[in-house]
């Protein structure tokens, strides 16, 4: 009998990415941790809730392999924290979602990762901690997408992208709450953001923000 069914060899080599993509996700949860536990009450009254985001991400981030998930992560996981200590304290929210979603794209500008990804994701958080806590959602998610829109100028990119990008995640995140909070919350946008009627649609099938496929001219066109 022939000895060449023992493959020794490529078994290890096949586990060996899945070690690596646990200690990537074990990793990740670490950081989630620690940016969501960072965050209280206290210290967004001692150093305002933009520099308490900023820097929470800036330093759970440092020397991630993957920045983009982790940036993603991260974001959500500080933005959701900061909303939470700031209902415990009774501060305004709508100021504080506003803060936390310009130090978050801040941050996002420092690390080198993407604006509008991290700016819709963050909405989301935001707009989903606001409901979790009882909070004005209609309201956080306008200040959510006025904090994005000027982190954007403040880093010289295109403000109307990061800013529709937010407004997108904000959508999300009301669609998923009731049908009162999502109509509440697409009718401040679409007074407050350009075109934000156009992406409605779109975000509830999550399709919002992908490149729409050319059609291809037939024979003669």
């Amino acid at each position: 009998m022939a000895s060449t069914g023992k493959k020794q060899t490529p078994k290890r080599s096949a586990r060996t990415p899945r070690r690596g993509a646990a200690r990537a996700a074990a990793a990740g949860d670490a950081a989630r941790t620690a940016a969501g536990g960072a965050i209280s009450g206290a210290q967004i009254v001692a150093v305002g809730a933009l520099n308490l985001v900023k820097g929470t991400i800036v330093s759970a981030v440092a020397g991630a392999r993957d920045v983009g998930a982790a940036l993603a992560d991260v974001a959500v996981s500080a933005v959701r924290g900061t909303i939470k200590a700031a209902e415990e304290i009774g501060a305004d929210l709508g100021t504080v979602a506003r803060d936390a979603l310009r130090g978050t794209v801040s941050a996002a500008a420092e690390i080198g990762g993407d604006l509008a990804a991290v700016a819709r994701s963050a909405a989301r958080g935001a707009v989903k901690a606001a409901g979790e806590v009882g909070g004005d959602v209609a309201m956080v998610a306008r200040r959510a997408v006025e904090g994005s829109a000027a982190a954007a100028r403040d880093v010289g990119v295109d403000v109307s992208k990061v800013a529709r990008s937010a407004a997108v995640g904000a959508i999300e995140a009301a669609d998923r709450i009731d049908v009162t909070t999502s109509r509440a919350v697409r009718a401040t946008l679409a007074r407050s953001v350009e075109g934000v009627r156009t992406l409605a649609p779109a975000a509830r099938k999550g399709t919002a923000g992908r490149p729409r496929r050319r059609r291809r001219s037939g024979p003669g066109r």
